[in-house]
């Protein structure tokens, strides 16, 4: 079982940042992507980016060059740095944590994100 709990989550104007952590405990030794997705009221939920087997990293267009996501193994912990912030980015975040062995998906409750423009 893997637990994650976000934190970082809060409001910002436009052109702020934020910093999201996801901190893992639990068995994360078979967990081989670890994402950002998030979910705008009345959207669906949506991916933000994602690292896979620690070593390619993905982001979703509408983030790329603004957001950055890395992760310290040290901490089991994984960030989302969000710089040039945009009103369109406010949403709930979440971490997911997937185990291709088992097709098992692990989540974090969430943190808002509210940008005002």
């Amino acid at each position: 079982q893997v637990q994650l709990v976000e934190s970082g989550g809060g409001l910002v104007q436009a052109g702020g940042s934020l910093r999201l952590s996801c901190a893992a405990s639990g068995s994360t030794f078979r967990v081989k992507i670890m994402g950002w997705y998030r979910q705008a009221p009345g959207k669906q939920r949506e991916l933000v980016a994602q690292i896979i087997s620690g070593k390619d990293t993905n982001y979703a267009d509408f983030v790329k060059d603004r957001f950055t996501s890395s992760r310290d193994n040290a901490k089991n912990t994984l960030y989302l740095q969000m710089n040039s912030l945009k009103f369109e980015d406010t949403a709930v975040y979440y971490c997911r944590f997937h185990v291709p062995l088992s097709s098992v998906d692990y989540w974090g409750q969430g943190t808002q994100v509210t940008v005002s423009s």
